[in-house]
């Protein structure tokens, strides 16, 4: 399969636009779903995005109808009215069963409707469906396929969630990050992916890698779009520190960290440093993270302890049904000790007050890097390295990521990373960071 032939699979919408339309009446709901529809049969048999759902048509109508009666007056409907979701299928959806990529029956994972998810339809929004995540959010690969060139992946493990955004089937999905399992897709897809702070979107229905470190976030096509999204999910959302965010002074983390990242990316890197500098916006070379390999084990040591207590009685009862690389990782977690994972925990907090410190030193607001390592590689059979996700991850600070660049028709994408809690200035920010990019 060639770049050419799979241009066409990449139509991300606007959810903005999209919301508009419904709210306002102007798109009836009825010819919404129709549309939607059109385009997952269209698309989705080339890139499994979509986990199958015979009554998906029946269910969609159903519920928008009850939504209408709810808001019949376009003036009282809430600010996601109509919205097309995709969710990952690690969170609970009444009525839809959740199977986390795995041959485990459905009842293992059963309980009650996420709280993300519940947010999102008191807001108005719709679950399109389940969006195919490799297992219980590991490594084990679903069978999406990356709509800019079906031979490479997606990313992962919030694989379907970035390719239904990639591929115009929905404008927005779910997913989640242990790791690097929102950016890293949103990169290889080529949209906006967030992960917000830890902990600001409420995590309960859903199903947990490692409770430490958890987070929830979402795929979009724009970073206004992700302003739209962030005031139902993020608790505690602070309106207007997003509009007074004003322009970012940006560093570059160089070091140890930075030299993981392939020169390509380094490239991407260092043109959008340029970019960025002409449009009056400061970047500097801010060096940082040079214990990188101290810090990514001790997080792979907190997460594998964590995912071995979460599966305990579920290995117990469904091991054999486990795929290699689950069954490799849960068997991994008995070998590490207490006393290693709280070690973990603590270097969490660490990490983060001496990111703040550096920022705080280096007169900056927001830190710039590589989204993911390189492009996506070829093959479904890996969803990339997650290594210039994991820092981040591990000090809980909230991240989007930038599409910039691209190699052989692949995209690249940068993160634009904030301080712990200052949410809504890295989203205001990200706009103009965002508008720089563009040129």
């Amino acid at each position: 399969m060639t770049q050419t032939d799979d241009t066409n699979l990449v139509q991300p919408i606007s959810l903005t636009e999209q919301v508009a339309a419904t709210r306002s009446g102007k798109l009836s709901l009825h010819d919404h779903i129709a549309r939607t529809l059109d385009r997952l049969e269209q698309v989705n048999p080339l890139i499994r995005a979509i986990l199958p759902d015979i009554r998906m048509r029946e269910r969609l109508s159903s519920e928008a109808a009850d939504i209408v009666d709810r808001w019949p007056a376009p003036s009282s409907r809430p600010s996601l009215f109509g919205a097309m979701v995709a969710v990952k299928d690690i969170f609970n959806v009444s009525r839809m069963p959740t199977r986390a990529g795995s041959a485990v029956p459905p009842e293992s994972f059963s309980g009650r409707e996420a709280d993300v998810v519940a947010r999102l339809k008191e807001a108005g929004a719709l679950v399109l469906g389940k969006a195919v995540t490799t297992e219980f959010a590991y490594f084990a690969s679903g069978a999406t396929a990356n709509p800019h060139n079906r031979e490479h992946t997606p990313g992962g493990s919030s694989s379907g969630s970035a390719a239904a955004v990639a591929a115009g089937i929905a404008p927005l999905a779910l997913g989640s990050q242990t790791v690097g399992s929102v950016i890293r897709p949103a990169t290889f897809c080529g949209v906006v992916g967030f992960k917000p702070s830890y902990d600001r979107i409420p995590t309960g229905g859903s199903l947990y890698y490692s409770p430490s470190v958890d987070t929830i976030g979402y795929f979009v096509s724009s970073v206004a779009d992700a302003l739209l999204v962030a005031p139902t999910l993020l608790l505690g959302w602070r309106a207007g520190e997003d509009t007074d965010a004003g322009s970012p002074r940006i560093g570059i983390p160089a070091g140890a960290f930075l030299d993981q990242a392939s020169d390509e990316m380094l490239g991407a890197l260092g043109a959008a440093r340029d970019r960025l500098i002409a449009a009056g916006i400061s970047v500097e070379p801010t060096p940082t993270l040079h214990d990188i390999a101290d810090i990514n084990a001790r997080h792979r040591n907190l997460t594998t302890y964590e995912f071995a207590e979460v599966h305990q009685e579920r290995y117990a009862r469904y091991g054999a049904m486990f795929r290699p690389q689950s069954a490799q990782l849960y068997e991994a977690g008995l070998q590490i000790s207490a006393d290693d994972a709280e070690a973990g925990r603590a270097s969490r907090i660490a990490l983060r007050q001496r990111l703040h410190e550096r920022m705080d030193r280096a007169g900056i607001d927001a830190w710039l890097a590589p989204s993911a390592v390189g492009a996506a590689p070829h093959g479904l059979g890996s969803t990339g390295d997650p290594a210039m996700n994991l820092p981040w991850t591990h000090a809980g600070m909230p991240v989007i990521n930038l599409p910039f660049g691209e190699v052989d028709g692949l995209p690249l994408g940068l993160s634009l990373v904030g301080r712990f809690g200052h949410d809504e200035r890295l989203l205001g920010q990200a706009l103009t960071v965002e508008a720089a990019l563009s040129g």
